[in-house]
C-alpha cells in the first residue's frame, strides 16, 4: 500500500515534462492531468487498487485512441487512409489536407500530443511507483508492455521519441529525444525485463490488482500478456530486418523461443481493449459520415471473392454503384461530401479496440520462416494458419479451405463512375491494380513473392489497425496500394511511394526546440513527410 500512497507525491513532478512536450496552450490540462481520471481518494486507492486501476485504463484506451476526435485525427485521416483500409469523402481544408499530401498540422499534432499525455504519462507514473515494490510485480510488467505497445506506434508515425529521457530535465529546460534506432534497442530491452517477470507468474491467479487494471482479458492474464508481449517483440523485430538483420534475427528468435511463453496463437488470445464510449469508426463513420470504405481494400476483397469482405463492410446505396462494395481512393479531387456519401460504410463496431490478433503472429511467423529463423516453423502452414484464424474469427471456418486453395483470384482494378478529373494531368481515380498476386501457397515462387502473399493476407487479417497497416506497407511495400492522384506536398512528398512519416508538432518547437533540432538531425532528412524512417529502407530485396 505505500507504493500507492506516493501517487500523491509524484504527481507533481510531471507538470514540468507535460509543459515542455505538450506546449503552454495545453497548461490547463495540468490539474486534469495530475489527478485520478476516475476521481477516486486516496484511501479508496489503497483500499481496491482503484488508483493504479485508473491510470492503467486511461493508458490502455489510448494506445490506440478511443477518443473519437483524437482518432480521427492521429489515424483515420493519417494511418486508416495510408494502409489503404478507408478513405474521406469530404474535401477536407479545400481538399489540401493529409490525404493529398498537404499535412495538416493541427491534425498530426494529434499523434504526438495525446500519446504522451493520456498513455505515456500515467504508464510512467506505475512503472516509477511498480519496479521496487516486490508485491506489484506484475503491474510493473504489464506497464512496460502497454509502455512498448503505445510508444512504438508514435516512433513508426515519425522516427525519433522522447522515450528513455521522458521527466528528465536538461539544463535548458527541454526533454532530449532518442534516434528511432537507440529507441527500438529499449523497446527490446523493456519487453525482456516484462517477459521475464511474467514467465515466472504466467500460471498463477491474477491478483486484484491486476484483475482491476487490465481491460483485455477476464481470465489467465498472466499467460495471455505474456503472449501479447512476446508478438509484440516479433512485430517489433521483423520491422528492423532490413535495416539491422542481426539485432532483428536475436529478438524475432527470443520471441518465437517457446521456453519464453509462446505467442498469440488462438482466437481466444485475441487482445481487445473494452472502451468506455462507443468505438470512434462508429462515430465518424455513420454520426459524422467522414470515412468509407479504401478503395485498396475493395479491389483485393472483392478480387479476391473474400467473405470477409461483408462481415466489415455494407454495400453502397448511391444509385451509381448501389449493391456493390464501393470504396474511396485516397488523394483524388473531391468537390463536394455528397459525392461519395453513399459508398460503402463500416459495418457497426463492438466497443473495444483490437491491439493485437492471433492471425498476425501466425503471419508474422510465415515471414520469420522464409527468413529462416529458429522455431518458426513453415511458412505454407504458418500463412495457411494465419488465414484459418482470420476466417475463424468471422464464423467463417467452413469457407476458409476453398478459399485457401485459390490460385486464379487476384485484385480487380478500382473503377470510379463518379470521379472528378485531376485538372491539368486529366487523370480520373479509375485505376488497374498493379498486382496480381494470388491467394494459393506456392513453394515454388520466389522469395518476395511469398512475402507479398504473407503481407497481403496480414494486412487483410489485422484490419481494422491502420497504424500496422501502413508501417508494414513502409516497410515491405506490400500490398501494393493505389497511389494519389492528386499531390499538393510541393515536391517535399514522392507520389511514389508516398508519405513516410509526420512531422513533429509546432508546439514541440516552440516548447523544446533545441532537442526536436537534435531530433531531426537523428532523422537524417528534413522534418516533413518524405523523410523516410531508420527502419524505412529504400532497398527492399529480401
Amino acid at each position: 500500500m505505500d507504493t500507492i500512497n506516493k501517487f500523491k507525491k509524484y504527481s507533481i513532478l510531471f507538470i514540468a515534462f507535460i509543459g515542455l512536450a505538450v506546449g503552454q496552450s495545453c497548461t490547463d490540462k495540468f490539474e486534469e492531468i495530475n489527478t485520478s481520471p476516475v476521481g477516486v481518494t486516496d484511501d479508496q486507492a489503497n483500499a481496491d487498487y482503484a488508483l493504479i486501476a485508473s491510470f492503467l485504463a486511461q493508458a490502455q484506451r489510448d494506445i490506440i485512441p478511443e477518443d473519437v476526435g483524437e482518432y480521427q485525427l492521429a489515424n483515420n485521416l493519417c494511418s486508416d487512409a495510408y494502409g489503404g483500409y478507408f478513405g474521406a469523402q469530404a474535401p477536407f481544408v479545400g481538399n489540401a489536407n493529409n490525404l493529398t499530401y498537404s499535412l495538416v498540422q493541427g491534425w498530426y499534432q494529434a499523434i504526438w500530443v495525446q500519446r504522451y499525455i493520456k498513455a505515456m504519462n500515467p504508464v510512467y507514473r506505475v512503472i516509477e511507483l511498480t519496479k521496487e515494490d516486490q508485491n506489484l510485480q506484475d503491474i510493473y510488467a504489464f506497464s512496460l508492455v502497454l509502455k512498448v505497445a503505445a510508444m512504438h506506434r508514435t516512433s513508426d508515425k515519425v522516427g525519433p521519441i522522447i522515450y528513455s529521457k521522458y521527466n528528465v530535465i536538461n539544463d535548458d529546460g527541454g526533454i532530449s529525444y532518442d534516434s528511432q534506432e537507440q529507441a527500438y534497442t529499449l523497446f527490446f530491452e523493456d519487453l525482456n525485463k516484462a517477459i521475464d517477470i511474467l514467465k515466472t507468474i504466467q500460471n498463477n491467479e491474477d491478483s486484484p490488482a491486476m484483475q482491476k487494471a487490465d481491460l483485455a482479458y477476464t481470465s489467465k492474464r498472466y499467460s495471455h500478456w505474456l503472449k501479447f508481449a512476446n508478438t509484440l517483440r516479433l512485430r517489433l523485430a521483423l520491422r528492423i530486418a532490413y535495416v539491422n538483420p542481426t539485432l532483428a534475427k536475436t529478438e524475432g528468435e527470443k520471441a518465437l523461443d517457446p521456453v519464453n511463453g509462446g505467442l498469440l496463437e488462438n482466437v481466444v488470445d485475441n487482445c481487445y481493449i473494452t472502451l468506455s464510449v462507443d468505438h470512434p469508426l462508429n462515430i465518424i463513420t455513420s454520426s459524422w459520415s467522414d470515412t468509407r470504405l479504401g478503395a485498396p481494400f475493395e479491389s483485393i476483397l472483392r478480387g479476391y471473392n473474400d467473405p470477409r469482405l461483408p462481415k466489415l463492410f455494407l454495400t453502397a446505396t448511391d444509385p451509381a454503384v448501389a449493391g456493390q462494395y464501393k470504396g474511396i481512393r485516397s488523394g483524388i479531387n473531391i468537390d463536394a461530401k455528397s459525392r461519395y456519401d453513399n459508398y460503402s460504410k463500416l459495418q457497426p463496431q463492438a466497443m473495444k479496440m483490437q491491439l493485437m490478433v492471433a492471425p498476425e503472429s501466425w503471419f508474422l511467423k510465415a515471414e520469420a520462416a522464409l527468413r529462416g529463423w529458429s522455431n518458426a516453423g513453415d511458412a505454407k502452414t504458418n500463412y495457411e494458419t494465419g488465414i484459418d484464424r482470420s476466417f475463424e474469427m468471422y464464423n467463417l471456418t467452413a469457407q476458409a479451405s476453398a478459399y485457401k486453395n485459390d490460385a486464379t483470384s487476384m485484385a480487380m482494378p478500382y473503377v470510379d463512375p463518379k470521379a472528378v478529373k485531376s485538372g491539368e494531368n486529366d487523370v480520373a481515380a479509375s485505376s488497374p491494380y498493379l498486382s496480381k498476386i494470388t491467394i494459393k501457397w506456392d513453394d515454388a515462387a520466389t522469395s518476395a513473392t511469398k512475402l507479398e502473399r504473407i503481407i497481403t493476407q496480414k494486412w487483410i487479417a489485422i484490419f481494422p489497425d491502420g497504424d500496422e497497416a501502413w508501417a508494414e506497407y513502409r516497410r515491405t511495400g506490400y500490398p501494393i496500394l493505389f497511389p494519389v492522384v492528386v499531390n499538393y506536398s510541393g515536391g517535399t512528398i514522392p507520389t511514389i511511394p508516398g508519405v513516410r512519416r509526420m512531422p513533429y508538432p509546432q508546439r514541440e518547437y516552440n516548447s523544446n526546440s533545441a532537442a526536436v533540432a537534435e531530433a531531426v538531425e537523428m532523422l537524417g532528412g528534413q522534418d516533413n513527410g518524405g523523410t523516410r524512417l531508420w527502419w524505412d529502407v529504400a532497398d527492399k530485396t529480401f
